[in-house]
């Protein structure tokens, strides 16, 4: 068995290497992405797996790989909104996920995050910056007295919300999905007593076309002007210009993203010296009360050899011609 996996980053390596030794399976390491072009690189492969942010939309791509005899596609992420499902059946070509690298690893970038805000280390640093060492203005919230508010509690969202109650908040939770098993943890509520009722809105869903510019001005309005908005699931999510908007009027009193619209080209590269091609991202790095990450939620030890390893072992089941267990399409 050959496996060829597209868009490998330096640190996902040693782990790729490890698992190929381990199933004793031949597995070549490429740096680019897939695309129309690069897909004429699996033929000779028996399966591919792949990691990136730009489009895989092009039926093209699909019926490439199909005429290379390939069968499945497997992501190295939780996300596949990417993808064009359509032409991944109309070719038979079965595409998986990693559904749970490793909620953790996201949920204590929301805490890191929630810190951040509520203790106005933005405003501080601010400050600082201009020699002013003044307090007033920086009273911060306890934890213990915010109400935190999910939006998708899943696997990552659950993991947020049994960090925060394990620190005496109140949490609430909106999810189509109701978890019997977190009714201890946290209170079901719908979506517009969550965005009135939290301290902080945090976001925990995936893309798809139902979830696209979920949270928008209608959204902000509804929140405290005391509230701060995370997120960290997917940049459609959030209708950004609204975003902006919205702490630009104090209708909310910061914010701290970790993915955007439009974020293909710019997280995870060095520009040097050029500004980032997106001028609501330029925005919103100078506010002084929101923090940008550059999509690194995900980006732990743990995290990095579950969605290689998850994703390998999808190819390879599928390859021996059992069902995989995160297929998506």
């Amino acid at each position: 068995m050959k496996i060829l996996v597209y868009n490998v980053r330096e640190d996902e390596e040693p782990e790729i290497n490890s698992w190929a030794e381990k199933n004793h399976v031949d597995v070549k390491i490429i740096y680019k992405e897939l695309n129309v072009q690069t897909a004429e690189l699996a033929e000779g492969y028996d399966g591919i797996a792949v990691q990136q942010l730009n489009s895989l939309k092009d039926p093209r791509i699909y019926e490439k790989l199909s005429s290379y005899g390939i069968k499945q596609m497997a992501f190295r992420t939780t996300g596949y909104e990417i993808a064009n499902l359509q032409a991944a059946n109309e070719n038979g070509i079965s595409i998986t996920n990693v559904p749970a690298y490793s909620p953790r690893s996201v949920s204590e970038l929301v805490l890191a995050q929630v810190m951040y805000l509520v203790r106005h280390l933005g405003l501080i640093e601010n400050r600082l910056e201009h020699n002013n060492f003044k307090w007033f203005g920086l009273q911060a919230n306890e934890i213990h007295n915010l109400t935190i508010g999910i939006v998708g509690a899943g696997k990552i969202g659950s993991a947020v919300a049994r960090i925060f109650k394990a620190l005496g908040a109140k949490v609430i939770a909106t999810d189509p999905v109701f978890r019997p098993e977190l009714c201890d943890t946290l209170e079901y509520v719908d979506y517009d007593t969550l965005y009135k009722a939290a301290d902080v809105v945090t976001m925990h869903t995936p893309l798809k076309s139902d979830t696209e510019h979920m949270i928008d001005a209608k959204v902000f309005k509804m929140m405290k002007p005391s509230a701060f908005f995370i997120n960290d699931s997917r940049g459609g999510v959030v209708a950004t210009e609204d975003l902006i908007a919205a702490l630009t009027n104090k209708e909310i009193a910061g914010a701290a993203i970790d993915t955007i619209e439009n974020e293909a080209g710019i997280f995870n590269t060095d520009l040097g010296n050029s500004k980032p091609n997106n001028a609501f991202l330029n925005e919103l790095m100078n506010m002084p009360n929101v923090k940008v990450t550059p999509h690194t939620g995900f980006y732990t030890d743990a995290a990095v050899k579950n969605m290689v390893d998850i994703a390998l072992d999808e190819t390879l089941r599928v390859l021996k011609g059992e069902q995989p267990l995160n297929k998506v399409n």
